[in-house]
Parts: structure tokens; C-alpha cells; sequence
């Protein structure tokens, strides 16, 4: 009886392995996978990244040898501790932690447990790396940067997290990603594909060779090269010019929309975050909550616009016919409403046209513009959705659609937001009469401007802003090529810009004149509050200026904003004139307005709410994490030994 028990458990229990393993091979739905076969050792091969060439075919940035140590932690045999550790640089703590959170992500898959060793370090290790089982040296690329501009542009690259990883499966942990800037939006043009190679392993876990002589192997497919569309000695120069500053600048090639220049400052040197101490590094200039060198002002500050807002209220105003160019209104110093004055206004002759208000930059001139647009309509609900419709057709108000993955829409208010505000059919024009110069509930960035000027200076259209110029062996998307038409009629451009040519002629530009170039701009002063200790509290006004040049077939539209910069002209506009005269000349010959610029800081405005009294603000405190990075940085030819620039 005992006999026949133990025959048919030993029945049953084949039957059972015989009738698995035959739903496996002939019934199971799910393919037999080499990269899910435990037997089976995957090896990567990361193939060379693309380059990076600026419009001018100049490297931007190539790729350097790197080596990670990597480890699968069920394989990891006993070894010497100690020794292993002198030999990484490591503490024992560390090789601990290191293991500990590779085995809780996964015992039997690789992780990186030191990467991007230098040259030396991986000399050293390689005559050593076999006594230690389960440890091995795998070759990838790390980026070299050929500068020490543009970090912002650029990005960076750095490991995957785990969310990537969850998320697409071409990224393994230890894989690097594009973090920022062009490595960012172009990842997966430049990173290639990987390839592969299939190590068969015995019972015992050790390897025997290439599973099935390396028939499933593939080789890796090298990124793609691509040229960006910046002008690398312009972008280098208004990096100089906005040293000791916080702001942006956007340059446009107005016949393209090809973005020649996009500087943020404060800005870092992109080789600070490469190799070892890029998560170091990354920690200080993230926490770096004062000056934020790792925010794109270009793309994300949003701003009043200021005055240079006042030449889109003259194009709604001629496209509604509630204005010509040669109707006059008197300025008595600001825009009163009967006896209350509303906005105040500089000294200048009065009465003035189109033309005149454009050029002295009138806030009396462009409040009357304003109230007649929005009183137009029966409604001032009505009125206010139809400017604000104008100006969403020149891309404010919205995301560009531009091939960088950061930005803002910046704020243009329609007639539902002030309803919400005030109420239903219980405000009128004069309640937001700040938009006609540019300030009250209005916002734009620095792009979103920079392209508002392009599309002036193209006389109703522009091209979405990029910043890819050529994909080796690809073509860029069509909508970069593709015109986007304003709103306003091509024949209600030319007064303006005529109006925009004389604020260099005789306006408030008329100290910033280039030699022998004629440029259109505008000037533009934004009142700067900030909330500190709970109050609301004016500081400096920020400088914006805007320009396009020439005057015909414009080569350059540019917006430059320079936070706490006083007054449009002294620093946002001698910046932009610079900056023109050497993008299309290829020379500054303006060497006293340039040295003019280089030796004035405006560090001291930036420090102003961190000085203690009045605002109870340690200011050593506040400006600790500064001091901080400045000690450990990667020398910089352009701003010597400071990560900003």
C-alpha cells in the first residue's frame, strides 16, 4: 500500500512538470525572451552620442571616455571590503548603502555602483576587477563640452530615475538621460541605440561564453549629430554683457524664427555639472534660492512687458479704426480721468500722434488708444476678448510651441477674467487702463516678446521660435517653417515701425544709435514689486528694451529684459544695441558704451532685500549658498572663477 502511495505521488508530481512545461512551449501566449532568461547575462553596449554644433558649424559638445563600476548583487561573492574601498575612494558606509538600495531595486539585474570613473581610477581597477565576482567595468561616453557658455541651451545629462525607468523601457538603471536644454528636447535623436551582447552562464552562475555564438548580438547605433541654431560668439558676448545682472535676452531670426541667442543669467559653466561631482554641484546650484542660476529666465520668467506693449495697443487701435496716425492727445504729465490722474507719464512736447507717442513713448497717448479699443463694443467684456484675441495672435498669452521642454504662457487677460474679478457687467476700460503700457494684469516672457518684435518686423508674421537648425540624415518639423499670420492687416505696420525707427532717431533710444545701422526698438520701464515679511514693497523697476534691424530685411530681433535695471535705455537697451551691432557687423566699434556696461554691477539692488533693516533679513545668511559655490568651481575664461555668469 505504502509502495503504491509513493508510486502515484511521484505520478502525479511528473504529470504536473510534464503538463506546465508543455503549456510553456505549445499553449503559453508570451514569447520565449532572451532579456527575461535568468540563465542569460546581459551586456550593453552604449553607442557614441551625437554631437552638437552651433549655426556656424562650430562644436558645442563631443563625448569623453567614461567607465562605470557595475554590479548585479546576488552575484556579489565575499571580498575585502577594505581594499575594494581604497581602490574607489569609498568609505565602507558607502559600499554598504551603494549595495543595499542596488538589491532593493532589483538582486539580479546590473546597477552602477560608482560611475564615470576617470582614466587613472579605471587603470587601477582593471588589473583588480576579477577578484572581485559579481563587479565589472562597463565603457560609456560622457559629454565634453567644448565651452563654457550657454548652459541653459545645452542641458546636461545625468542618471535615470526611477520613473523613467518605469516608464520606457530602453533606459536600464545607471542609464543616462538628457536633463535640460537641446539634450533634453533632442534625446532620443541624440543618445542612438544601444547594443547588446548575450552571455550564457552555467549552474554554477559563471560564464561560458556568448549564448549561441553571438547570433543575437547587436551592434550600437551611433545619435545623430545635430546644428543648433545659436550663434555661439553672440551668445558668449551677451553672456558677458549681463554679467553681475539677472535676466534674459532672446535673438530671433525674424525671416526663420531660428533662435540665435538665449541667455539667462545668473547662468553656471556646463562642466560643472559632468562627471563625478555633477550631483554635488547640481545640489548647490539647485538650492541656490536667490539667484537661481538653474531657472531659464528667457523662457520662464514672466514679466510686465512695460512699454514696449504700447506698439501692439497701436496696431489694435489702427486695425479697429478707432484711431489714426495723425490724431494728436495732450499729455499733461500722465492720463487723468476728470480730475484723478491714472497713470503718470515723463515730461515731453505734447500734444503727440502715432508717431510722436511711439517715439517719447506717451502713457497718456496709448491710455486714450486703449479706452477707445475696448469701448468700441457695446460691452467692455466684448471689447476686451477682442484685444486680447489681437494679441494671442502674436503668440502671447500661450506656449510658443517652440522645441525647448520648459517655458511659460506669461498672462493676457480676457473679458471672463475680469468678470471673475470684479464681477459681471461691473468694470469698465479705466479699472485695467495699466494694460495699455504694459503693466497691470499683463506678463510675458522674454521669447514670447523676442518673437512679438519678429513679427513686426515681418509686417504681420512670424515663424515658431526653435532652436534645431539640422538633424544629420533627418528633416526638422515643418511647423518651424510654416508662417503664422497676426491678426493685423500688413498695411497698419508701417506707421508703427516707422514710429519704432525714430525712438532711435529721436526718441528714447537716441543715445543707443548704432553707426551705420538702422534699427527699430522701444524702450520699456516695468514697476518691480516683491512680497517681503508680508508686505508688498516696490524695489527698482526692471529695463526691457526691444529692437529689430534693419529697418528692411531685418536680420536680428531681439528682447532683452535686465531685472532692477532702473530705466529701459540704461542697461536692457545699450545691451540690445550692443548685441545688434556685433551680430551684424561681427564687431563693436560702441567701446565706451560696452565698457560702460562690463564695469556696472547690479548686485547691490539684488541685494537690497536681503540687508537686514528694514525687512529682517540676514543678508550673510541669505547669500551663504552663494558664497558657497563660488569656492568650488570649474575655471571659466569668460567670468574667471565664478559659476555665474
Amino acid at each position: 500500500m505504502r509502495k503504491l502511495l509513493l508510486l502515484s505521488i511521484i505520478v502525479v508530481v511528473g504529470l504536473v512538470f510534464i503538463s506546465r512545461l508543455f503549456y510553456l512551449q505549445v499553449y503559453n501566449e508570451e514569447p520565449y525572451s532572451l532579456y527575461d532568461d535568468n540563465a542569460i547575462r546581459k551586456v550593453y553596449d552604449y553607442p557614441k552620442r551625437g554631437y552638437v554644433y552651433d549655426r556656424n558649424n562650430k562644436l558645442l559638445v563631443a563625448n569623453q571616455p567614461s567607465y562605470d563600476v557595475m554590479f548585479i548583487p546576488r552575484e556579489v561573492k565575499p571580498l575585502d571590503t577594505l581594499e575594494f574601498c581604497n581602490l574607489l575612494r569609498i568609505t565602507k558606509e558607502d559600499f554598504i548603502n551603494f549595495y543595499n538600495k542596488a538589491y532593493q531595486y532589483s538582486p539580479r539585474l546590473p546597477s552602477v555602483f560608482i560611475p564615470q570613473l576617470s582614466r587613472i581610477e579605471y587603470a587601477v581597477l582593471q588589473e583588480k576587477i576579477r577578484k572581485y565576482e559579481g563587479f565589472y567595468i562597463q565603457k560609456r561616453s560622457l559629454r565634453d563640452y567644448q565651452t563654457t557658455i550657454g548652459a541653459n541651451v545645452l542641458g546636461d545629462i545625468g542618471e535615470v530615475n526611477n520613473y523613467i525607468i518605469e516608464n520606457d523601457p530602453y533606459y536600464e538603471s545607471g542609464d543616462l538621460i538628457g536633463k535640460q536644454g537641446v539634450e533634453l528636447s533632442y534625446e532620443e535623436v541624440l543618445r542612438g541605440v544601444k547594443g547588446i551582447k548575450f552571455i550564457q552562464k552555467d549552474r554554477f552562475n559563471r560564464d561560458i561564453g556568448a549564448y549561441k555564438d553571438g547570433i543575437y548580438d547587436t551592434l550600437p547605433q551611433p545619435g545623430h549629430d545635430i546644428t543648433i541654431t545659436i550663434d555661439s560668439e553672440l551668445q558668449e558676448y551677451g553672456e558677458l554683457l549681463m554679467r553681475h545682472k539677472r535676466g534674459g535676452i532672446i535673438a530671433i531670426e525674424p525671416s526663420s524664427g531660428e533662435i540665435i541667442a538665449m541667455v539667462s543669467a545668473p547662468s553656471y559653466n556646463p562642466n560643472l555639472l559632468v562627471g563625478r561631482q555633477r550631483s554635488r554641484n547640481f545640489s548647490k546650484l539647485y538650492t541656490d534660492t536667490i539667484a537661481k542660476p538653474l531657472f531659464d529666465r528667457s523662457l520662464k520668467a514672466q514679466y510686465p512687458p512695460g512699454s514696449p506693449f504700447k506698439v501692439l495697443n497701436a496696431l489694435i487701435g489702427l486695425q479697429e479704426n478707432v484711431v489714426t496716425t495723425e490724431e494728436k492727445f495732450h499729455c499733461r504729465n500722465g492720463y487723468y480721468l476728470g480730475s484723478r490722474k491714472l497713470t503718470g507719464c515723463h515730461s515731453h512736447a505734447s500734444p503727440l500722434a502715432m508717431n510722436g507717442g511711439i517715439a517719447q513713448s506717451c502713457n497718456a497717448y496709448f491710455a486714450n488708444v486703449y479706452r477707445r479699443i475696448i469701448d468700441k463694443y457695446d460691452k467692455p467684456h466684448d471689447g476686451m476678448d477682442v484685444w486680447s484675441n489681437h494679441l494671442k495672435s502674436f503668440g502671447l498669452g500661450d506656449y510658443l510651441g517652440y522645441d525647448l521642454k520648459i517655458g511659460n504662457k506669461g498672462r493676457i487677460p480676457d473679458g471672463d477674467f475680469y468678470d471673475k474679478w470684479y464681477g459681471e457687467n461691473r468694470w469698465a476700460s479705466t479699472y485695467n487702463i495699466s494694460n495699455a503700457i504694459g503693466q497691470g494684469e499683463v506678463e510675458a516672457t522674454p521669447i514670447q516678446l523676442a518673437n512679438m518684435v519678429a513679427a513686426i518686423s515681418n509686417r504681420g508674421y512670424y515663424y515658431t521660435p526653435h532652436i534645431i537648425k539640422n538633424i544629420e540624415g533627418e528633416t526638422i518639423d515643418e511647423k518651424y517653417t510654416t508662417r503664422n499670420y497676426t491678426t493685423i492687416d500688413k498695411e497698419n505696420f508701417e506707421p508703427v515701425v516707422q514710429g519704432m525707427f525714430d525712438v532711435y532717431n529721436s526718441g528714447t533710444a537716441y543715445s543707443l544709435q548704432v553707426p551705420g545701422i538702422e534699427i527699430c526698438g522701444k524702450t520699456g520701464t516695468a514697476e518691480n514689486f516683491m512680497n517681503i515679511d508680508g508686505q508688498r514693497t516696490q524695489l527698482t523697476d526692471h529695463s526691457i528694451f526691444v529692437a529689430f534691424a534693419p529697418k528692411d530685411n531685418p536680420k536680428i530681433a531681439i528682447a532683452v529684459f535686465v531685472e532692477n535695471g532702473y530705466w529701459g535705455s540704461r542697461f536692457a537697451g545699450r545691451i540690445a544695441s550692443l548685441m545688434i551691432e556685433q551680430y551684424i557687423n561681427k564687431e563693436v566699434t560702441m567701446t565706451s558704451m560696452e565698457n560702460w556696461i562690463l564695469t556696472h554691477s547690479l548686485e547691490n539692488e539684488y541685494e537690497k532685500p536681503y540687508s537686514g533693516a528694514p525687512f529682517g533679513i540676514n543678508r550673510e545668511s541669505a547669500l551663504q549658498v552663494i558664497d558657497k559655490i563660488t569656492k568650488d568651481t570649474v575655471p571659466n575664461p569668460v567670468t574667471s572663477l565664478s559659476p555665474f555668469k
